[in-house]
């Protein structure tokens, strides 16, 4: 936001002295003249000036125009420059940013710009070589949590770590993935990124009730995880060597959890050694266990029932057949008895045999696995091993499969190999596609270019065991396929010469893979935050937010996109978005994007701004399904905004339709900018993002302008700091002090 430069009160307070300065020296002037002359004299000037008093008037007020003009042009040459010279090394002090002073104003300001410039070059010489050294002393560490970070990321088991308030400090992307699958219905993920908003058709943006420093008590009762923390001391006090306590607990979505609860024990020697820091949860999901189990039941009590009755039937029956003089008509009735309550059984027990088969072959470790990987896999070992030219046809990028990766590979490669030995087949290609179905199956082709095999010669293949090289396996072509629940046959495309064994192999649903491309997203722009391992320093304050320390708190940053710039006036919100900082770190892994559809046209004025299209919104859901999403990220944290106020209007005239009320507290970096650089001609954000040196990326997209907010904010922390505002209560006093604390939406 810009407006013109607040002049310096010293100016007004010299202009001010020389007004009274001079007024003091014309009237002591006109008092000496008088006193120098007779009464008659006296009186005889007074007539001949009182006349022409408005032209002394008139020409004392151009003096002091005259002086006051001076007196600016003087401040903006000396003074000025110099105060905001200031301003902005402040910055280059107390923040990490880096960036060039320019010269401007008189040559002394100028020459000391050129020295701070100077110095900052001599400070980042000495930065860099202590980075350097602290660098290589940190390396060992760092490679511990690069360890333990793929550890949490390739482990199958949902995995939470908190501290012993219950505030989540780490968790693993299985366990993301999870609570995204276990969240009630209307609160699916749709993640975007600065400048590309959700696409049309999504549903809304995860709440985010799992993320760092929040608590776990808002999944689980408190009550069911002090219990078991008590049990795990207990243990700890008896000598237990792996001390650990499990309970099963219902979530709010209606899943079941077994959860089992491990201590984190201090560092040796601390005071509370012998005590605990925090703990670690290990989730299952168990209600499809659970299901099953309830489905064989009563599945063995109408086996029970049903087969009690033909027992009795069957049983009563044999029992008249032993009866010699039994005539035949009757005998022949009783035999009927007999056989069909044997076959009603029958009937009865092939349910229970096709499940028992189908659990024994689910028992195969299965795996979800990008296809590309699967055939690369493939590919390189039919190369190896079978000594084949090996090369991918056509592979779908998006596919995944769930298999078992050992035996399917086996059974490539033995395949590959008689084609060899047979055939004499010396290239093959791989090609996977889905299936045109429409289910969630893929097709994986083994093709060759040369003569075709027999039916006959594919079953024999089929049946035998498989066998590479010197190695044989137990199982065959046909025991992989059937225990992957698929199929194999053979085909001939005759217009191309190609010949090929396709495989019906199980694929996974979009909804269940989705969150293994969003993983590989995050490791594209380095490793996700899931993890802060100084919250385990953090307790619950027992006094009021207020009178907490502004890097003890966790806010959420947000802004929103509008189609227009009246809230009262009937103007909607377009956008939303909104990222979290815990314990001074900006968490770009846990952010906010969803786009809204207002439920009426955007205006064309606004869309070059925005850059959101009718065709965009269409289709997303309303106000009132995405508020209580954002309201839910958002609990439980102070909101910033710039020019929050703006922003706030829009939510405030939702209360009365949602119910949803935001009524935690707010810090505005508009204000904070302000307070913190007075001299300053602009507070917008590109103006405020140039003086920290920072990339201003997606503006205008709500997501965007939340992140470039969020490091703003934190480069203003010790700025304000400088100025002795220190807690959340002082920053939001101070804050309502300045010019923009009067602005009204």
């Amino acid at each position: 936001m810009n407006r013109p430069g607040r002049t310096d009160r010293r100016l007004w307070l010299m202009l001010a002295i020389a007004a009274l300065t001079s007024i003091a020296w014309l009237a002591l002037t006109f008092a000496l003249v008088a006193a120098t002359l007779e009464p008659a004299q006296r009186a005889a000037a007074f007539e001949l000036v009182g006349p022409h008093l408005a032209l002394v008037g008139l020409t004392w007020a151009g003096g002091i125009a005259a002086i006051a003009y001076g007196l600016k042009r003087w401040f903006d040459f000396w003074v000025t420059p110099s105060v905001r010279l200031a301003e902005e090394a402040q910055i280059l002090l107390r923040t990490d940013v880096v960036r060039e002073l320019a010269p401007a104003g008189n040559p002394e300001t100028r020459a000391l710009a050129r020295l701070f410039n100077q110095l900052v070059e001599q400070r980042e010489t000495l930065r860099h070589e202590m980075d350097s050294k602290v660098q290589a002393a940190a390396q060992r560490i760092e490679e511990e949590k690069s360890r333990l970070a793929a550890l949490m990321a390739e482990l199958t088991q949902s995995v939470v770590v908190c501290n012993l308030d219950g505030r989540i400090l780490l968790y693993n992307q299985r366990a993301r993935a999870q609570f995204r699958d276990l969240a009630p219905a209307g609160q699916a993920t749709a993640p975007g990124q600065p400048g590309q908003p959700g696409q049309p058709g999504q549903t809304v943006a995860d709440s985010g009730l799992l993320g760092l420093g929040r608590s776990i008590h808002a999944l689980f009762d408190r009550q069911l995880v002090e219990h078991a923390l008590e049990n795990v001391r207990q243990r700890m006090r008896r000598g237990a060597p792996q001390p650990s306590a499990q309970f099963v607990t219902l979530t709010p979505a209606g899943q079941l959890l077994r959860v089992q609860l491990a201590p984190v024990r201090p560092a040796a020697g601390s005071a509370a050694e012998q005590d605990i820091a925090g703990y670690v949860l290990m989730l299952d999901d168990v209600m499809p266990d659970y299901e099953q189990q309830a489905e064989r039941d009563r599945a063995l009590q109408t086996l029970t029932e049903g087969s009690r009755a033909s027992l009795a039937s069957i049983q009563a029956a044999l029992e008249m057949l032993d009866f010699p003089d039994l005539e035949p008509a009757m005998r022949e009735r009783f035999l009927r008895v007999v056989r069909d309550e044997a076959q009603a059984m029958g009937e009865r027990l092939k349910p229970l045999v096709s499940e028992a088969s189908e659990r024994l072959s689910s028992r195969w470790p299965m795996e979800d696995m990008l296809g590309s990987d699967f055939v690369t896999a493939a590919l390189r070992r039919i190369e190896q091993q079978a000594g084949l030219s090996a090369r991918e046809a056509e592979v779908d990028p998006a596919a995944w499969l769930r298999i078992e990766s050992f035996s399917l590979l086996q059974v490539l490669v033995y395949l590959a190999a008689r084609l060899q030995d047979e055939l004499s087949v010396r290239f093959i290609q791989l090609r996977l596609q889905p299936a045109p179905t429409g289910s969630a199956r893929v097709h994986l082709d083994l093709m060759w270019t040369g003569p075709a095999i027999s039916t006959e010669t594919v079953m024999g293949w089929e049946l035998d065991p498989v066998r590479i090289g010197q190695e044989s396996y137990s199982f065959s072509v046909r025991d992989v396929v059937e225990r992957h629940g698929g199929a194999l046959w053979f085909e001939r495309d005759r217009a191309s010469h190609l010949s090929f064994f396709r495989f019906l192999l199980p694929g996974v649903a979009p909804r269940q893979a989705a969150v293994l491309p969003e993983a590989a997203a995050a490791e594209a722009v380095g490793r996700p935050e899931f993890y802060d391992f100084d919250l385990f320093s953090r307790s619950e304050q027992a006094s009021a937010l207020d009178d907490r320390p502004l890097l003890d708190l966790v806010y959420t940053v947000f802004d929103t996109e509008t189609t227009g710039l009246n809230p009262a006036g009937g103007d909607q919100i377009l956008q939303i978005g909104a990222a979290r900082i815990v314990n001074g770190k900006l968490l770009r892994q846990e952010t906010f994007d969803q786009l809204v559809d207002p439920q009426c046209m955007i205006p064309p004025a606004g869309i070059p701004i925005h850059g959101i299209q009718q065709d965009m919104v269409r289709g997303q859901p309303t106000i009132e399904r995405v508020l209580p999403a954002f309201h839910a990220f958002a609990r439980d944290t102070v909101l910033v905004g710039h020019n929050a106020a703006f922003d706030l209007r829009f939510l405030q005239l939702l209360e009365a339709g949602t119910g949803i009320r935001f009524d935690q507290p707010v810090l505005d970096t508009l204000l904070l900018s302000a307070l913190v650089h007075p001299s300053q001609q602009s507070h917008r954000i590109e103006a405020i993002a140039q003086r920290f040196n920072l990339a201003v990326q997606g503006r205008h997209n709500a997501l965007g302008d939340a992140l470039v907010t969020a490091e703003i904010f934190l480069r203003l922390i010790p700025l304000l700091a400088e100025k002795g505002i220190h807690t959340l209560g002082q920053a939001r006093a101070a804050a309502q002090q300045t010019y923009y604390a009067r602005l009204k939406y």
